[in-house]
C-alpha cells in the first residue's frame, strides 16, 4: 500500500464520520418525535414497538449520552402516561446518572405516577433516593410524595419530609402547605393540621375544602361549620368541592336542616347538576330518613355512576325498605348494565339481611364468588352477617373458615351470630381463637360474648369480659353495660347486675328493662315492680318490652293481683298496645296461679287469634295442675295450629304419664314421631376454672365419667343410710322401680353437679341456676344431703359452715323451669 492511499484514507473516514453523526442526529429526532407524538396519544403499542427498535439498534444512541438521555427520558415519559409503572422505573434506572440528577421534572413525574397509582411506598423510595441523589426537590415534589404518605398513614415519613421542606424554604407556599394539611388531616394528626393552616399566609379554596375536609372525615362537625363560615367571612367563595366535603359530616350527624340550607345554595350556584354534588345529597336524604328527597334527586340526575347507585341503594336499605332497594339494585343490573361495586353488593346484602331471604342471599354470594369480590373483606364479613342473622350458622362458619383474612369485624359477625343462634359454647371457643390470632377484642365483640356467656351460665368468662370491659374503658358505653346486666342475671347473681346498674353512667330503656327481668328471672317479683316505679319517676316512658318483663316477674313471682293491674294499665296509662306476648304472659301468670279458665277466657277475648305460644303457656299450666280434660283440649288447638316444636307434645305426653295413663302417652308420643318431631335431650352444664363441661342424662363420653358414676353410687348408699327414698313420681315412664331409680341417679343435672362436687374444694361455692333442679332436689333430700355431704368434708379439714354457700337463687315453687341445667362455680 502506498503512502498516498494512506493519507487519503483517513480524509475519507473524517468525511464519513460527520456524515455519520449528522445521520444519528436525524435519527435522535426521529426517534424523539415518534415517542413525543405516542405519549400525547397515549399508544402504548406504538411506543413499544418505537422501544424495541431502539433496543434492537442500541448501539445508533449509545454513542451520544446526551441524545441517549432525552430519548430515555421520552420513553420513561411514555410508560408513565400509560401507567406501566414498572416499564417506566427500569427506564428511568438506565438514564445515565448525571443526566438523570439534573432532570428533576422527570424525577417529580415519576413519584407523582406512584403517588397516584401505588403502590405509594415506591414513591417515598423515590423521593429518598431523589435526596441521596443530590437532586434538590421543587415545590411540585412534595404535594405528591406527601400524597403518598397519607395514603400509607406514614405520618414519621410526613414529618420527615416536612422538615425537609421548611429546611428548603418552601413551607410557607401555598401548594405545599395545603398538601401538608391534607396529609395531617388524613393521618388524624388534627393539630398539626390546624397549626399549619393557621400559619399559612395565604389560603386559596383548595386550602380552604382541605381543612373543612379533614374535619368532616373525623365527624368534628362543629369545627366544620365553622371553617365554613370563616372561609366566607374571609371573602372565599365556597365552590362544588367544599359541598362535597361537607355533606358526609351533615348526614353522619342528621344535620337535615343545614342540608337543606346547602342544597339552596347549590341550587343558587348551579353545582346541584355535578353528579358528586348529587350523590352527596343523595347520602344526606337518606341518612335522614328523608327517602322522598333522595328518590326525587335520584330520579332527575342525568348520569348516574356507581357511587350513586350505591348511595340510594344504601339510603333505601337505611330506611328499611329492603325489597326497593333489591328492586332497583337489578335494576341497576338490567337496565342500566352497571357492574356492581363491592360497596352496592354490601348494601344488596344488608337487604336480604333484613327480609332474612336466604334464597336471595345465597344468590348473591354466587356471583360474588364469580366476580372475584368475595376477597374484599367488607364483602365478606357482611356475608358473614347475611347468613348468621338468617340463622343458617353451618353456612356461616364454613364462609368464616374460608375467609383468607379476618378482623374484629369478621370474629363479631360470627361469634354473636353463634350466640343468637344458640351455638354459646361456639361462640366461647371463636373468641378463644380471636384472641390467639392476634385480633385485640373491641367494644362490639364484648356485646356479641356476653350474651353466650349467658346462655351457658359461664359466669367466670361473663366476670372475665367485665373486667376487660371496665380496663378497656368500654362499661362508660350503655349496650355493654346492658349486656352485664343480662349476664349477670342469668349466671345468679342478680345483686351484682344491680350494682352494675346503679353505677351506669347513662341508662336507657333497655338497661330498666334488663333489670326487671332480671329480677323476674329470680322471683323478685316485688324488686321489680318497685324498679319499674324509679324508672317511672326517672321520667322515661315504658315500652311494651318492658311490660312483657313486668309480666313475666309477676308471673315467677305469684303477684297476680298486681300481674293483673298492670296489664290493664299499659294499655289506658301508658297507651302501650298489648302484643301477642303479653297474653302470653298474662295466661302464664293465671295458668301458674291455678286460674286455668280464667286464663281460657282470657285467650277468648283477646283481640286476635291465639298462636302456638299463647296455647302453649295455658297447656303448661294444665299439666302443673293436673287438669288432663282442659289440656287435651288446648292440646288439640295447638295441632289444629301446627306444633312448632316437640314440647308441646312432651308436656301432653307427661300429663298422660303423671296419671298413669300409659297408652294415651305412648299415643302422643307415636304421633310426635310421625309428625317428624325429635326430642333433644336435657342438656347440663358446669363451668370450673373457665372451662365448660357439658353432660346429658346418662352420658359416659366426659373424660372423668368412671370417676362420676363412682362417686354417684356411692353417695347413693350414704344417702341411703340417711333414709332417702328416690322419687320415682318424677320419671314419666312406664319402666319397673329400680330403672325409675337408675334414671333418677343418671340425670344430667346430678352428673353436673357431682363433677363439681369432685373437681372443686370443699370450700369452694356451687351456684346452681335452675328451679326445676331446685324442687327436683328438694323432693329428693338432695339438697340435705348435700350440705351434710360438703359439711362433713369441711369438718374433716376444719374449715367452717359459714364459708359454704349453695346458692339456687330466690325460688317460686310453681315456676316453669328453662329446657336446660346450667351450674356456674
Amino acid at each position: 500500500m502506498s503512502c498516498a492511499s494512506l493519507v487519503q484514507r483517513p480524509c475519507k473516514s473524517l468525511f464519513l464520520t460527520r456524515s455519520y453523526r449528522s445521520c444519528l442526529t436525524h435519527i435522535h429526532a426521529l426517534y424523539v418525535q415518534l415517542l413525543e407524538h405516542c405519549i400525547e396519544s397515549k399508544s402504548l403499542r406504538e411506543g413499544k414497538v418505537v422501544h424495541q427498535y431502539i433496543l434492537k439498534n442500541s448501539n445508533t444512541i449509545a454513542c451520544n449520552n446526551n441524545s441517549s438521555a432525552i430519548v430515555l427520558d421520552k420513553i420513561t415519559r411514555l410508560y408513565v402516561s400509560c401507567n406501566e409503572l414498572e416499564f417506566a422505573r427500569r427506564v428511568f434506572g438506565s438514564i445515565p446518572i448525571p443526566e438523570r440528577k439534573n432532570n428533576v421534572i422527570l424525577w417529580n413525574q415519576m413519584i407523582r405516577a406512584y403517588a397516584w397509582k401505588g403502590p405509594f411506598d415506591r414513591a417515598i423510595d423515590l423521593y429518598y433516593e431523589m435526596i441521596e441523589s443530590g437532586v434538590t426537590p421543587t415545590k411540585f415534589t412534595y404535594p405528591f410524595v406527601l400524597k403518598a404518605c397519607s395514603g400509607l398513614q406514614a405520618v414519621e415519613d410526613g414529618k420527615k419530609i416536612h422538615d425537609h421542606a421548611r429546611g428548603l424554604g418552601l413551607e410557607s407556599d401555598v401548594y405545599i402547605s395545603t398538601a401538608l394539611v391534607d396529609f395531617y388531616t388524613k393521618c388524624e394528626c388534627l393539630i398539626e393540621a390546624r397549626e399549619v393552616f393557621d400559619n399559612m399566609s395565604e389560603r386559596d379554596v383548595v386550602a380552604w375544602n382541605a381543612m373543612i375536609a379533614g374535619s368532616s372525615l373525623h365527624g368534628l362537625y362543629g369545627d366544620m361549620i365553622r371553617l365554613v363560615v370563616q372561609m366566607q367571612e374571609a371573602g372565599v367563595s365556597p365552590n362544588s368541592s367544599t359541598v362535597v366535603a361537607v355533606l358526609p359530616a351533615i348526614g353522619e350527624a342528621n344535620g337535615l336542616s343545614q342540608g337543606k340550607t346547602v342544597h339552596g345554595y347549590c341550587m343558587r350556584r348551579g353545582f346541584h347538576s355535578d353528579v358528586m354534588v348529587a350523590t352527596g345529597f343523595l347520602n344526606v336524604y337518606g341518612k335522614c330518613r328523608c327517602l322522598v328527597y333522595a328518590t326525587r334527586i335520584f330520579d332527575r340526575m342525568g348520569i348516574k355512576n356507581e357511587v350513586t347507585w350505591s348511595a340510594i341503594i344504601g339510603a333505601y336499605v337505611s330506611c328499611d325498605f329492603a325489597s326497593e332497594a333489591l328492586a332497583l339494585y337489578d335494576q341497576m343490573l338490567l337496565r342500566d348494565g352497571i357492574c356492581p361495586s363491592p360497596v352496592i353488593l354490601g348494601s344488596a346484602l344488608r337487604a336480604c339481611t333484613k327480609l332474612t331471604d336466604l334464597r336471595r342471599g345465597k344468590r348473591l354470594h354466587s356471583y360474588i364468588v364469580k366476580s372475584g369480590s368475595g376477597f374484599v373483606l367488607m364483602v365478606g364479613n357482611t356475608m358473614l352477617s347475611m347468613y348468621a342473622k338468617c340463622g343458617t350458622m353451618e353456612d356461616a362458619v364454613t364462609l368464616f373458615d374460608e375467609m383468607n383474612s379476618k378482623d374484629s369485624v369478621s370474629y363479631n359477625a360470627i361469634i354473636s351470630g353463634c350466640a343468637q343462634n344458640g351455638k354459646a359454647k361456639e361462640a366461647l371457643d371463636i373468641f378463644q381463637v380471636m384472641q390467639l390470632s392476634g385480633i385485640e377484642p373491641d367494644l362490639a365483640t364484648v356485646v356479641g360474648f356476653l350474651p353466650a356467656c349467658s346462655h351457658l351460665a359461664a359466669l367466670k368468662h361473663g366476670a372475665c369480659g367485665h373486667c376487660y370491659s371496665v380496663v378497656r374503658g368500654f362499661t362508660t358505653d350503655t349496650s355493654v353495660c346492658n349486656a352485664l346486666i343480662d349476664m349477670y342475671s342469668k349466671c345468679g347473681k342478680v345483686d351484682i347486675a344491680r350494682l352494675v346498674f346503679d353505677r351506669m353512667h347513662k341508662r336507657d330503656i333497655v338497661s330498666w328493662n334488663s333489670m326487671i327481668l332480671g329480677y323476674g328471672l329470680h322471683g323478685l317479683g316485688r324488686e321489680a315492680v318497685s324498679l319499674f316505679r324509679d324508672m317511672e319517676i326517672a321520667g322515661l316512658q315504658p315500652d311494651d318490652v318492658t311490660f312483657i318483663c313486668l309480666l313475666s316477674a309477676c308471673s315467677h313471682s305469684g303477684l297476680v293481683a298486681e300481674g293483673k293491674k298492670w296489664f290493664v294499665a299499659m294499655s289506658q296509662d301508658f297507651s302501650v298496645v298489648p302484643r301477642i306476648e303479653h297474653f302470653v304472659c298474662m295466661v302464664d301468670l293465671l295458668g301458674r296461679a291455678g286460674l286455668l279458665y280464667e286464663a281460657w277466657s282470657l285467650i277468648k277475648r283477646m283481640p286476635f287469634d291465639p298462636d302456638v305460644c299463647v296455647w302453649s303457656a295455658l297447656l303448661a299450666s294444665c299439666r302443673i295442675h293436673k287438669n288432663i280434660e282442659l289440656g287435651e283440649e288446648v292440646s288439640n288447638k295447638i295441632q289444629s295450629l301446627g306444633p312448632e316444636s316437640s314440647g308441646n307434645f312432651v308436656v301432653l305426653s307427661n300429663m298422660y304419664s303423671a296419671v298413669g295413663r300409659w297408652d294415651d302417652a305412648a299415643h302422643v308420643r307415636i304421633k310426635q314421631r310421625n309428625q317428624g318431631f325429635k326430642k333433644s335431650p336435657g342438656c347440663s352444664w358446669v363451668e370450673i376454672d373457665g372451662v365448660i363441661h357439658a353432660f346429658v342424662g346418662g352420658d359416659r363420653s366426659h373424660p372423668h365419667s368412671e370417676k362420676i358414676y363412682q362417686k354417684l353410687e356411692d353417695m347413693l348408699m350414704e344417702m341411703r343410710t340417711l333414709g332417702y327414698r328416690s322419687a320415682s313420681s318424677f320419671v314419666l315412664q312406664d319402666v319397673e322401680e329400680e330403672e325409675k331409680e337408675s334414671i333418677l341417679l343418671y340425670h344430667s343435672e346430678k352428673l353436673a353437679v357431682t363433677f363439681g362436687i369432685l373437681t372443686l374444694r370443699p370450700a369452694k361455692p356451687i351456684l346452681g341456676w335452675n328451679l326445676q333442679l331446685w324442687r327436683f332436689l328438694v323432693r329428693n333430700h338432695w339438697i340435705q344431703w348435700f350440705l351434710m355431704w360438703r359439711f362433713l368434708v369441711k369438718r374433716t379439714n376444719e374449715k367452717s359452715l359459714d364459708s359454704m354457700v349453695l346458692d339456687v337463687g330466690t325460688m317460686y315453687p310453681s315456676q316453669a323451669s328453662p329446657a336446660s341445667f346450667r351450674v356456674a362455680v
